[in-house]
């Protein structure tokens, strides 16, 4: 009984933490653009050449510090939902969780050689790269079944979203013709 009370929790958190992963994912090309466009090239190479000197422990301060400003923001965020701010609150929390993944796949990108000298902090990432899997296993039943529904309802192949926007105009036409 109690782990079938626990199932859908877990499948939420399951679903959230895939969430992390894919922004954290998708988030690095958008970061190694904005090093790019501004000169922070340098500065990530000026970076790494200091972090060269630091002791694991101190690349961990240096991998941390940069995320403790973020954490006012996202009370800010939580304040605004409170206050019945949901847009405003949505867009603060959206966007201290995309500056602060962004930030944090930086600094871990260059603090990452010497974070890895740390037995305690491999074993950490392990753990959460085995999250990361067992969290795609608990999710894709789920999401193939939404797939063999939407292919379903829709069809295969090409032209998928032609049908699609032609269903949605059919049912927006018998909402309006039943006015």
């Amino acid at each position: 009984m109690k782990r079938r009370l626990l199932q859908p929790l877990w499948f939420i958190l399951a679903v959230l933490f895939l969430i992390e992963a894919w922004l954290w994912d998708h988030l690095e090309p958008w970061v190694a653009r904005i090093v790019a466009a501004i000169p922070l090239r340098e500065f990530k190479a000026w970076l790494a050449e200091r972090l060269a000197h630091l002791s694991p422990a101190m690349a961990l301060v240096v991998f941390v510090v940069p995320l403790i400003p973020l954490y006012p923001v996202k009370l800010l965020a939580l304040w605004l939902f409170a206050k019945q701010h949901f847009l405003a609150g949505l867009v603060t929390f959206g966007f201290a969780q995309f500056v602060g993944l962004g930030l944090v796949a930086f600094v871990f990108d260059i603090t990452r050689p010497k974070l890895m000298q740390m037995a305690w902090f491999v074993k950490v990432y392990d753990f959460v790269i085995g999250i990361k899997a067992k969290a795609h296993d608990i999710v894709a039943p789920v999401m193939d079944g939404i797939r063999a529904r939407v292919r379903a309802v829709f069809g295969e192949g090409e032209g998928t979203m032609g049908r699609l926007m032609r269903k949605a105009m059919q049912f927006r036409k018998r909402i309006r013709t039943a006015r």
